[in-house]
């Protein structure tokens, strides 16, 4: 993406289609003249000017083309460098017609705007020094986040915490590279500038703190992602009918014949603030069919995936000692996934006669999802078992595949620092360890860059933002 930071960019900032307003945004050094041109005041129809209107301040009047009104609109006026891009932004709130939002666009395209390729108004907020890489990064996970935990830590992030965090580890070393680098200057004096031991110690806290990024990112990636929910089961337990109910839609085929289901079904659902992947899975039974085998094969992979497995069990058709064998082969395949057995089917047995038959599982759930009796009481166990909201929205957690593999590769480059310290290697090794853990913390926050890894970050954006 070759960005030129000087000419005019246009967009719709607001989503496509109809709706009761839309938001037209210009940026760039001509943005405010170009929204001047074919402005007019709607009770004298004469030209209004806006070169004089003050700065974050909203001006009423009419878009008038060929003696047509386009529409009666609202101009904000943003006169940079105090500007979400460091550039003037004209924002044009208008109704939101497609046909008068492209009229609009149209307008300013012919007074020399172009089109705004995708993130451009935030790749040029990064490029002229709003906002580093990752609190760019955070902009789009704000926009894209669901769930109460979600926009909290896309909000830290955006805000500042985690490259505050990531600056103050790379000044910390850059101190010490610096001091290595300068050795090499007086190789053959044989000096040392950089006291050894106390490299090491800055290299054990700069590690302990990268690691507890790192493993942050196993939380930060259920956060963005969603708590992955395996529900799982016999055929006809009835799954796919509690997928439907818990996402209250009807996602998955519900059939008497028994494995119906061939293939996994996914969807998400937000429950009280906290952001659920539910997949309803093939029942688990022996089989010769060939392609249901295929599918139980996957439940058993979705299963070794998952935070939460929802076992599901028709209690009308199975005893207490059959349950307490299937869970047992079950077992093997859950791992630290957190196990929630749900008795189905309380509308034929009822609910205290199966609680009477399964008496040695005091935690069970018993449930009807045919008639939907008992789903919140499910619901809120799954949110206790993994309430994201207890994380504290001021901790730094990295929700970003990227920065947790540009955290890996900088702990792996400090960890061979470490032990060229205890081997007492010569400084021009040490130094070029170093330097490339300072170049994979610099590529977070953008530091160090290329253009491909902008082009990379900026293209998946919205178009406008």
């Amino acid at each position: 993406m070759n960005v030129n930071t000087k000419d005019t960019i246009v967009a719709l900032a607001t989503a496509h289609g109809s709706s009761a307003i839309a938001v037209i945004r210009l940026c760039g050094e001509q943005a405010i003249n170009m929204a001047e041109k074919h402005f007019y005041s709607k009770k004298t129809n004469k030209a209004k000017s806006l070169q004089q209107v003050k700065s974050h301040t909203a001006v009423f009047g009419v878009y008038i083309h060929n003696d047509v009104i386009i529409d009666e609109v609202l101009v904000s006026i943003f006169r940079g460098p105090n500007t979400y891009t460091g550039n003037h932004i004209a924002e044009i709130s208008c109704h939101g017609s497609p046909f008068i939002i492209q009229k609009l666009i149209q307008l300013f395209l012919s007074e020399g705007a172009r089109m705004a390729n995708p993130g451009e108004f935030t790749m040029r907020a990064f490029l002229n020094g709003k906002l580093d890489l990752s609190q760019a990064e955070a902009v789009a996970d704000l926009i894209a986040s669901n769930s109460a935990v979600s926009h909290q830590v896309a909000m830290q992030q955006m805000r500042g915490g985690f490259s505050t965090k990531i600056k103050l580890l790379r000044d910390n070393l850059i101190n010490f590279a610096s001091l290595i680098e300068l050795e090499l200057d007086f190789s053959e004096e044989d000096v040392e500038f950089a006291n050894r031991d106390d490299l090491k110690k800055l290299i054990n806290t700069i590690s302990g703190i990268l690691q507890k990024l790192i493993q942050s990112f196993e939380v930060g990636n259920v956060i963005k992602n969603g708590i992955p929910v395996a529900i799982v089961g016999k055929p006809n337990a009835g799954k796919s009918t509690l997928l439907n109910v818990l996402l209250e839609d009807d996602r998955a085929i519900v059939s008497e014949i028994p494995g119906t289901t061939r293939d996994t079904i996914e969807d998400e659902i937000t429950i009280d603030g906290v952001l659920f992947r539910f997949i309803d899975t093939a029942g688990i039974r022996t089989t010769s069919d060939v392609i249901e085998q295929i599918g139980v094969n996957k439940a058993f992979e979705v299963i070794k995936k998952s935070a939460i497995v929802v076992y599901l069990f028709d209690g009308h058709e199975i005893s207490s000692g059959d349950l307490k064998l299937e869970l047992e082969l079950l077992k093997p395949h859950i791992g630290n996934s957190q196990l929630v057995v749900v008795g189905n089917k309380i509308d034929v047995e009822g609910e205290e006669t199966l609680r009477k038959e399964f008496f040695e599982y005091p935690e069970m759930i018993f449930i009807s999802a045919k008639e939907h009796k008992n789903i919140e009481l499910l619901k809120q166990k799954l949110v206790s078992l993994f309430d994201t909201r207890t994380v504290d929205a001021t901790d730094t957690i990295v929700t970003n595949a990227r920065h947790a593999n540009s955290l890996s590769r900088a702990f792996e480059a400090l960890q061979k620092v470490k032990q060229g310290l205890d081997q007492q290697v010569v400084g021009d090794l040490l130094a070029l360890d170093i330097r490339y853990a300072l170049e994979e913390l610099g590529s977070i926050t953008g530091e160090v860059t290329n253009e491909d890894l902008l082009d990379s970050i900026f293209t998946r954006f919205c178009i406008g933002k």
